[in-house]
């Protein structure tokens, strides 16, 4: 872990958690954060727009993607493929940090490449509250809102593998919290070390006074 790159940040939830909504908040009050941006076989909602969301492509495509082992990770979530381009890493160099939106499987995969990267699992305050949530979405039908409330319960069992757990009860106070765990991640004595050892040479330079 060092401080040449951006902190990498892995930001999870089950749906309707409220990562999205987080997400955004956190890049509103950190200066040069970067949103990596997945790759999906899924369709586009009416709110989406490619290239911000997610880079949509058809299934051939992302195949094709999998075959050129351009992903750093993806998996098949709900029927539809996911993945990270290596390139979402390259790209964002003079970032102050880098989020990635992506569930337990893909947050074990960035792990097992970037070992530094922290990671973050939203939970809701409770089971009923989250599904509200998902019945709130007026985009998503009965059998859709099952199936995801059913995939929420698998989700939250792999909460053991984060380095944060975050419960989403009071959007502000949640909001809050998120930004402490990034500057906090950022002082971290591994990520500062450079500085720090900057500061002994200059210090030991000739014609310094002791």
């Amino acid at each position: 872990m060092s401080n040449d790159g951006p902190l990498l940040i892995i930001i999870s939830s089950p749906s309707g958690a409220g990562k999205t909504t987080l997400t955004t908040r956190l890049r509103e009050r950190v200066a040069n954060l970067r949103f990596s941006v997945s790759h999906t076989t899924r369709r586009a909602r009416p709110s989406e727009q490619d290239g911000r969301e997610y880079h949509f492509v058809s299934r051939e495509t992302f195949e094709r993607l999998i075959q050129l082992d351009e992903f750093l990770e993806y998996a098949e979530v709900h029927g539809n493929l996911y993945g990270t381009s290596r390139r979402e890493v390259e790209t964002a160099k003079d970032a102050r940090g880098l989020i990635f939106d992506i569930d337990h499987q893909g947050a074990r995969q960035i792990k097992s490449v970037y070992p530094e990267a922290v990671s973050v699992f939203i939970l809701p305050p409770s089971m009923s509250v989250l599904e509200q949530r998902l019945r709130g979405r007026a985009s998503e039908d009965e059998a859709t809102v099952q199936r995801r409330f059913a995939a929420a319960k698998l989700e939250i069992g792999h909460y053991g593998q984060f380095d944060y757990l975050l419960v989403n009860d009071d959007l502000e106070d949640a909001t809050v919290r998120l930004v402490s765990i990034f500057r906090a991640e950022e002082c971290r004595r591994q990520r500062m070390a450079r500085p720090a050892e900057g500061l002994l040479a200059e210090g030991r330079a000739p014609g310094r006074t002791p």
